[in-house]
C-alpha cells in the first residue's frame, strides 16, 4: 500500500492547494491595498478643506483687450483745421466731379458689391513700393486686429486707387495729403511711423498686403472708401452709406452713383512714388526780411558818388606815385611812330635784386 500523502491522487491534491494559496494570496494582497486607498479617499474627506489659491487670470491682450490701433490719430492730436479726425481715413468731400454721360441712365444698385480684383501691374520697383506702402498702412491702422478688419483696411486703400478722386498708385494713396497735416491717413502725418514696428506684427500685415495686391478681395467690405473707429462719430458718418463693421471700424462709401462699382474705372498708373511721406511744404522757413533803420537808410540815399580826390589835396610824397621809373619807353602801336621817353631811355624798369631771377642756377 502506498504511504500516508503518497500516490497520485495526493499529488494532484497538494499542486491544487499549492495554486490557490497562491490565489489566495493576491487576492488578499489586492483587498488589502484597496483598504489602504480607500483609507485615503476616506481621510481625505474627513479632513477640513483647505481654500484652494486662485491662480492669477493671464491679462487680455490684442483685440480681446480692445489693445488694437483704431487709427494712429487715436493716439496723436493733430492740431490743424484741414487735418484727419481722430481715428478716421480723411476727407470725405467728393470733389467737383459730373457723372460720365455714359452712366448718366444707369440705375443705381445701392446692394454692396465686392470689388473686382486688383492685379498690380508695372516694374519690380512699383510691385515693391506697392507692398511697402500698403504693408505699412495695414500696420498702422490695424495692426492688432482680426484679419478681416486689416483685411477691410486694404480693402479701402485699393478701391480708392481705382477711384477717380483718388490717386491712381497704391503709394499715392496711403501718403496722400502727407505734404501738409491733412493727411488722408493721420498716421502718416502725426509721428506714428516712429514707432518702431513689431516684426510679427509686421510679416502679418505683410501676408495680407500681398495677398489683397494679388488679386484677393475682401468683398464683405464692398466698395468702401472711408472708415473711422467705433470711438469717434465724425460728422460725416451720416453722409455716406455704411457697408459693414470689421475690427475696429466701419466703413463707408459715397452715396449715389460715385459710390456703386460702376464708378471704380480708375486705371493703375504705375510710377509709384517713394515709400515715405512726401515732403513738408507747409513748413517751409521764409527768410527773414532784416529791418534797416531808418537813419541809415536815408543817410545812404544822402551820400553822394565817390569823387576823385583833387590834385592840390595829394601829398607830395604820393604826387608821382603813377609815374613810371625814369628810363621806361611807352611801346608804341603797330605802324605808329614811338613814343618819346620822358626819362633816360634804355634804364630798366627792374629792381637789382631781381634782374638775375629769371636765370638757372649754377
Amino acid at each position: 500500500m502506498p504511504r500516508s500523502g503518497t500516490g497520485p491522487g495526493w499529488g494532484c491534491a497538494r499542486v491544487f492547494w499549492r495554486r490557490f494559496s497562491k490565489m489566495q494570496a493576491r487576492g488578499i494582497g489586492a483587498a488589502i491595498v484597496a483598504s489602504l486607498i480607500g483609507a485615503g479617499f476616506s481621510a481625505q474627506a474627513l479632513a477640513p478643506a483647505t481654500p484652494r489659491k486662485a491662480e492669477p487670470r493671464p491679462a487680455l491682450v490684442g483685440y480681446e483687450a480692445e489693445d488694437h490701433f483704431p487709427g494712429a490719430a487715436f493716439y496723436y492730436a493733430v492740431d490743424d483745421d484741414a487735418a484727419v479726425g481722430a481715428g478716421t481715413t480723411g476727407t470725405t468731400a467728393l470733389p467737383d466731379m459730373p457723372i460720365p454721360a455714359d452712366a448718366a441712365n444707369v440705375p443705381v444698385d445701392g446692394s454692396i458689391q465686392p470689388a473686382q480684383p486688383f492685379h498690380l501691374v508695372g516694374s519690380g520697383v512699383d510691385k515693391a513700393r506697392a507692398l511697402q506702402c500698403l504693408t505699412t498702412a495695414i500696420y498702422y491702422e490695424a495692426a492688432n486686429e482680426p484679419t478681416d478688419g486689416q483685411r477691410a483696411v486694404a480693402q479701402v486703400i485699393l478701391n480708392r486707387v481705382r477711384h477717380p478722386a483718388f490717386p491712381a498708385t497704391v503709394c499715392g494713396v496711403v501718403f496722400q495729403g502727407s505734404e501738409k497735416r491733412g493727411c488722408q491717413f493721420s498716421f502718416a502725418c502725426d509721428g506714428a511711423m516712429a514707432r518702431a514696428p513689431m516684426r510679427s506684427a509686421w510679416d502679418r500685415a505683410a501676408r495680407v498686403a500681398a495677398a489683397a495686391l494679388s488679386g484677393q478681395v475682401f468683398g464683405a467690405v464692398g466698395e468702401a472708401t472711408h472708415y473711422h473707429t467705433y470711438a469717434v462719430t465724425p460728422s460725416w458718418n451720416r453722409s455716406l452709406v455704411m457697408t459693414g463693421v470689421f475690427g475696429a471700424h466701419f466703413f463707408h462709401r459715397w452715396k449715389g452713383w460715385w459710390g456703386t462699382a460702376a464708378a471704380f474705372r480708375q486705371a493703375y498708373r504705375g510710377g509709384e512714388p517713394l515709400p515715405e511721406p512726401h515732403a513738408r511744404i507747409d513748413l517751409a522757413v521764409a527768410t527773414p526780411e532784416i529791418p534797416v533803420p531808418a537813419t541809415a537808410t536815408a543817410t545812404a540815399k544822402a551820400a553822394a558818388p565817390a569823387v576823385a580826390t583833387p590834385r592840390e589835396n595829394i601829398q607830395p610824397a604820393y604826387a608821382q606815385s603813377g609815374a613810371p621809373i625814369g628810363g621806361y619807353v611807352p611801346k608804341a602801336a603797330p605802324g605808329a611812330a614811338p613814343s618819346a621817353s620822358p626819362m633816360d631811355a634804355g634804364e630798366s624798369q627792374i629792381l637789382d635784386k631781381w634782374k638775375d631771377s629769371g636765370k638757372p642756377l649754377r
